[in-house]
């Protein structure tokens, strides 16, 4: 609801890593929004393999963790960036676009 309100159009969620990958595939967005800490896979494990693409979409990880928790992992994973949950925000998501 707060990207929405911000002007993102969000066309699907994902309850875990490897539905992420399936709708990913299917609905080609511009940018993700990944949790790092999902069910079956980890965020950075399912941004690795979006990102592996010529034209993936834009990846950004978020946790209610901080950054500095996940040192190198973010940058190893193919994301644009890491926002915490805590600090989402349109904005935020644009200074990393």
């Amino acid at each position: 609801m707060l990207l929405e309100a911000e002007g993102y159009d969000v066309v699907s969620e994902a309850p875990d890593g490897t539905t992420a990958l399936t709708e990913a595939c299917r609905l080609h967005p511009d940018l993700i929004l990944l949790d790092v800490n999902l069910p079956d896979l980890n965020g950075f494990q399912v941004a690795e393999r979006i990102t592996a693409h010529d034209g993936a979409p834009a990846v950004v990880l978020t946790s209610s963790r901080d950054s500095s928790d996940f040192g190198p992992l973010v940058t190893g994973s193919g994301a644009r960036g890491f926002i915490s949950k805590g600090d989402l925000s349109g904005a935020a998501l644009a200074r990393l676009l």
